[in-house]
């Protein structure tokens, strides 16, 4: 138990240290991107979003997930993987440079051709490196990622500031991913030291496919249903509309998908451990969810409350537009470490079956919202996510309620308490919003309020008093 807990702190420490300290960096440089490109430049990059995530959740196909899950992992079973990715990523690669003309008439945008052609060489390039991801999350060695991912931040960024600043517009965005790619492949290769065999094997790839290709059918189901409505509003609607919709989403998802990253990455291994002991592995689970959204509520509710001033802040008037779908989309993301923590539970168990049979139905329902919505407006499809995302808690909890009786119900009683004292917390900071203040000062004085009331209504909570306790153990450590 002391081993596990400490690779769990650990894990989280450096995962943390890396999402925080990357996506800080991130952050400024995307602020500073924003300031000097359009929301026409982002929406353009937004437009071929679906195409680059379908190849690449072909190029994965669950073998990453497989590679970690799988106890007696040999070189033979890494080689076979890595085998596999590259002939993918070849594939993808020619499928979508042949394919790139037809894609910018579909749009009707022909500047669509080079830029597909250009980011196209990212999907030959992270073929390159699933492999050594998995060996480095395997290990649970956050460290060795946080590195490198901070890296490749800094550099990949610089290059995109220096494009931005001498007018090459769309083009910034194109060649800082490309960039960011090639730099974390040199990187992992480095880190990693693994090097493939010579070697193919069958009874491998049957094994690593069986697994991965359920994982394969339902992350192809999740990635078109959450890049479905880029291109629908890229098709129906302007890439400027695009450009809004894309930006409020993007900073909508900071918070959480920051810290779910660090809580996936860290819970998919740590549970695949315990994965024989029921008892214990729902144990562990409900620490996870109450810890994750101890923070998620509080932070997203916090961040729609202040959207307004802080997107006028910080990306000036122009972004405005961009305020409704920020809000909207705080209360969209916020519930989504829930379906994919209950995810992680049937993925422990080997059941990638029941994971498929869940996103057929979720995004079966999800895809039926947001046609009906298209007629409506981009405002009426942003709102349409919203309201399947409490869809999607509902249905992802009733197979961990069948396997481990930790249903709908029961996991509410875990996590809503939390939303109760976020939303709580954050009104005074939504309530000067309507004031005559400067933005700067409700960006100030709401967040420090809404801080302090939630600190008050959390400090007899058994969680968060183990996250303090934590800390003050780390600290004094040091």
């Amino acid at each position: 138990m002391g081993n596990l807990k400490e690779q769990t702190l650990s894990g989280v420490k450096w995962s943390a240290i890396g999402r925080f300290s990357t996506q800080g960096i991130s952050f400024i440089i995307g602020l500073m991107l924003a300031r000097m490109l359009s929301p026409t430049d982002y929406g353009l990059v937004g437009m071929l979003g679906i195409f680059f995530a379908i190849a690449q959740t072909f190029i994965d196909s669950g073998f990453g997930s497989a590679l970690i899950r799988k106890k007696d992992c040999t070189d033979e079973d890494y080689s076979t993987a890595f085998y596999f990715n590259i002939a993918v990523g070849i594939a993808c690669f020619l499928i979508l440079y042949l394919f790139a003309p037809l894609i910018a008439s579909f749009f009707d945008t022909p500047i669509l051709k080079d830029i597909v052609r250009v980011l196209s060489i990212n999907l030959f390039i992270n073929s390159l490196t699933i492999v050594q991801g998995a060996r480095l999350t395997a290990a649970i060695d956050f460290k060795s990622q946080a590195k490198v991912s901070l890296i490749t931040t800094i550099l990949s960024g610089g290059i995109g500031l220096a494009m931005a600043y001498n007018g090459f517009g769309v083009w910034s965005l194109v060649y800082q991913s490309v960039a960011s790619t090639a730099i974390r492949a040199v990187l992992l290769w480095i880190i990693t030291h693994w090097r493939p065999q010579k070697r193919f094997s069958r009874q491998s790839f049957r094994y690593l496919f069986g697994f991965g290709s359920k994982i394969l059918a339902s992350s192809l189901l999740h990635t078109i249903y959450v890049n479905l409505t880029t291109i629908i509003i890229g098709k129906f609607y302007s890439a400027k509309d695009l450009g809004y919709y894309s930006r409020g989403e993007s900073l909508a998802t900071l918070p959480s998908s920051n810290i779910m990253g660090i809580l996936q990455s860290v819970t998919y291994p740590i549970l695949s451990k315990i994965q024989d002991d029921d008892q214990r592995l729902i144990q562990v689970y409900r620490k996870y969810i109450c810890m994750a959204s101890m923070v998620i509520f509080f932070g997203m509710c916090l961040l729609a409350a202040l959207a307004e001033p802080f997107i006028i802040t910080l990306l000036t008037d122009k972004w405005a537009n961009s305020i409704v779908f920020l809000q909207v989309f705080c209360f969209a993301w916020m519930f989504d470490h829930i379906c994919v923590l209950n995810l992680n539970l049937l993925y422990v168990k080997g059941r990638s079956d029941l994971v498929l049979k869940l996103e057929i139905i979720k995004k079966t329902i999800s895809i039926t919202m947001i046609v009906a919505a298209i007629p409506f407006g981009v405002i009426a499809i942003c709102i349409s996510r919203a309201i399947y995302t409490q869809i999607a808690v509902i249905i992802n909890t009733y197979y961990t309620g069948k396997l481990y009786g930790l249903g709908y119900f029961n996991q509410m009683k875990d996590f809503t308490k939390y939303f109760i004292y976020s939303i709580l917390a954050v009104t005074p900071a939504y309530l000067l919003t309507y004031t005559s203040l400067s933005p700067i000062a409700i960006l100030l004085i709401g967040g420090l309020s809404a801080c302090v009331i939630y600190f008050i209504a959390l400090r007899k909570d058994v969680y968060f008093r183990e996250c303090i306790q934590i800390i003050k153990r780390r600290h004094q450590a040091i």
